[in-house]
């Protein structure tokens, strides 16, 4: 391919940055020197980061803590140290044990819900994301402010029309109740969208078009494949959030043997004031029901940080 020369009379003028000398040390010319982070400004940054840390880890090192105690223990001795008679493991006993294994019944539940919840909520986030990003429709924008005004509506504002209409269809207090509004995930669909426009190349979907692709395959092998960061997030987010949800299953149910794990630790709570040794079966319970989320975290944190630099090119 030939480059065509310059009109007559007309001049060229040297790129700066490839004719002009290396400065000393070996830094090009073309480029600035990057300003060094001052001490003071680290000190902050690392100083904050360790309120927040401590902020977040000191209300889960007393409950580990306090799993380990008896009912005298939790008021007669300090609330941030071990007793001298740790009984840890007399504790989960108790709690899976109590009722003929209620509380198992409970987190069986919650795993459903959050499972199944999560993971068909990401599929149909990631499915409407990416044909509201690749695909130009009539209705798309007014489609793309819907989805944002439901991110701006409370779940506390759609339970109980959610109840009402359950109701009539006859699948309140039913597995259904809860895990169908679990599906639908407003952020995750915005999150989709937005990343499948950056993520997504335009000129690999033509390439599969042309080569007889259909847009499900197209979808499946390819869109997936590129929006896994943003899948992550929308799993991770999801999956918390049914987990750590409360009033939905509370307008709900009714029958204690489809709670979920936090309406079920909830009622155990509200009984300590009569029964004194709900509090080891309540604490216990708390300890074990943060276990799956922290596994759940460190699973997916290595897809979550391979997502941030996937696609980075040094300069």
């Amino acid at each position: 391919m030939s480059v065509a020369p310059p009109p007559t009379g007309s001049t060229t003028v040297p790129d700066a940055a490839e004719d002009a000398p290396d400065r000393p040390g070996g830094e090009p010319a073309g480029g600035g020197r990057r300003r060094p982070r001052r001490p003071a400004t680290t000190i902050l940054v690392t100083a904050v980061l360790v309120v927040v840390a401590v902020y977040f880890l000191v209300p889960v090192y007393w409950v580990l803590v306090a799993a380990t105690k008896s009912t005298d223990d939790l008021f007669t001795t300090n609330g941030f140290w071990f007793s001298d008679t740790p009984q840890l493991l007399t504790n989960l006993r108790l709690v899976i044990g109590y009722d003929d294994g209620l509380f198992l019944r409970w987190l069986a539940n919650s795993f459903l819900y959050a499972g199944v919840g999560a993971v068909l909520a990401t599929y149909l986030a990631a499915a409407a994301g990416y044909a509201l990003g690749m695909y130009e429709f009539r209705g798309n924008g007014l489609i793309h402010g819907v989805i944002l005004g439901g991110v701006l509506v409370p779940a506390t504002a759609t339970a109980l029309p959610l109840f009402l209409l359950f109701s009539q269809v006859g699948v309140a207090n039913t597995y259904w109740s809860v895990l169908v509004p679990s599906l639908v995930s407003p952020f995750g669909v915005f999150l989709c969208r937005i990343y499948s426009r950056a993520a997504v190349p335009v000129s690999v979907v033509e390439a599969a078009r042309i080569d007889g692709a259909g847009e499900l395959r197209i979808f499946h092998t390819l869109a997936l494949r590129a929006m896994a960061p943003a899948l992550v997030t929308v799993l991770l987010f999801q999956t918390i959030a049914i987990w750590n949800n409360y009033l939905l299953p509370l307008v709900m149910l009714a029958d204690s043997r489809l709670y979920p794990v936090t309406l079920g630790l909830t009622t155990w709570r509200g009984q300590v004031d009569r029964l004194p040794e709900f509090y080891q079966l309540t604490i216990g319970g708390v300890l074990v029901s943060v276990v799956p989320l922290v596994v759940l975290m460190i699973v997916l944190q290595r897809f979550w940080r391979g997502g941030l630099t996937e696609g980075a090119v040094k300069a």
